[in-house]
């Protein structure tokens, strides 16, 4: 899997290179198809809600985490947090990335606060790359609704070396537009799209340019059982890099993603969630994989000043 620095996340990862945008199109009707076949009256299955441990050890909490490649619109809810690590490995260059996110609710639904640390190895030493700082608004629904839409603006801070190809080399911004849509009681989707700018960044020579990049992602999650679902994601990327001073090159990317998460819940209210996703290059990339490993810890914690209600 062919390596280029991507920033840091809720969701990051390595891409392939390549697109095959037709791929992305027929998974995504395919998905509406399904809801048009299958499109009950029900309730979609409801987000984790932190209960009292006497009812926490007798009810059972469904997994509404990340689609791991693809960022759902679900807030954290008030006096929740989340810590989400990933690590992804190239089968065919051996290069790694393991990324850490901390997800704060401020006040409650509506807003979110989180930060992502990113470590890899990218055909040099290891070593840290890119911070993102990310704030997050839910004007729509939640994770108890059929619809939900909470658009994202991250900052990127300069932390890695670009010369060695973990970093852009300067501060960037980016926005992410995720919204979740569940179909019925047991198929969820989340749709993403997304622009990042870089305005001063460096390539591993230290020449400089300004590169911007886009995603379009999606992901269809069967709740085969309430602990228990099986993903499928799709992610398309466009991305720069800098070839020369005040040149880029564009390049396109595009991956298919299968997986499964499971869940392990405690009367405290703490969720154990791993999972495991075979990301796989299609079209020019067909042949090139890597392995997607995720580990999700959500808990109830204590307000400052104060105590908890968790009714």
């Amino acid at each position: 899997m062919p390596w280029r620095y991507h920033p840091p996340q809720p969701s990051a990862h390595p891409q392939v290179s390549h697109s095959h945008g037709p791929l992305l199109l027929l998974v995504m009707i395919l998905s509406s198809l399904i809801s048009f076949a299958d499109d009950s009256p029900e309730s979609p299955a409801s987000r984790v809600i932190i209960q009292p441990a006497a009812k926490a050890a007798t009810q059972t909490q469904p997994i509404q985490d990340n689609s791991f490649l693809i960022e759902e619109a679900y807030n954290q809810e008030l006096h929740v947090v989340q810590h989400i690590s990933t690590f992804t490995r190239s089968w065919s260059t051996h290069e790694w990335l393991y990324t850490f996110t901390q997800e704060w609710p401020v006040g409650g639904l509506t807003h979110q606060l989180s930060y992502t640390l990113s470590y890899l190895n990218s055909g040099g030493s290891p070593g840290i790359g890119d911070v993102a700082l990310n704030y997050r608004y839910q004007p729509v629904g939640s994770g108890e609704t059929r619809l939900a839409f909470a658009p994202r603006i991250t900052l990127l801070l300069a932390s890695g070396n670009p010369r060695l190809g973990r970093g852009f080399g300067g501060t960037g911004f980016q926005t992410n537009l995720p919204l979740s849509w569940a179909i019925n009681r047991k198929l969820v989707t989340h749709w993403n799209a997304g622009v990042t700018f870089v305005p001063h960044a460096r390539n591993e020579s230290g020449a400089g340019a300004a590169v911007n990049g886009y995603n379009l992602g999606h992901s269809v999650v069967w709740l085969a059982h309430p602990r228990f679902n099986v993903l499928l994601e799709t992610l398309w990327t466009g991305s720069q890099s800098v070839v020369a001073p005040g040149r880029t090159q564009r390049s396109h990317d595009l991956l298919l993603s299968p997986g499964i998460r499971w869940a392990h819940n405690f009367p405290s209210g703490l969720q154990i969630v791993p999972g495991i996703g075979v990301p796989i290059g299609v079209g020019p990339s067909a042949g090139e994989k890597g392995v997607f490993l995720y580990l999700s810890f959500e808990h109830p914690f204590r307000a400052f000043g104060g105590q908890r209600n968790v009714e």
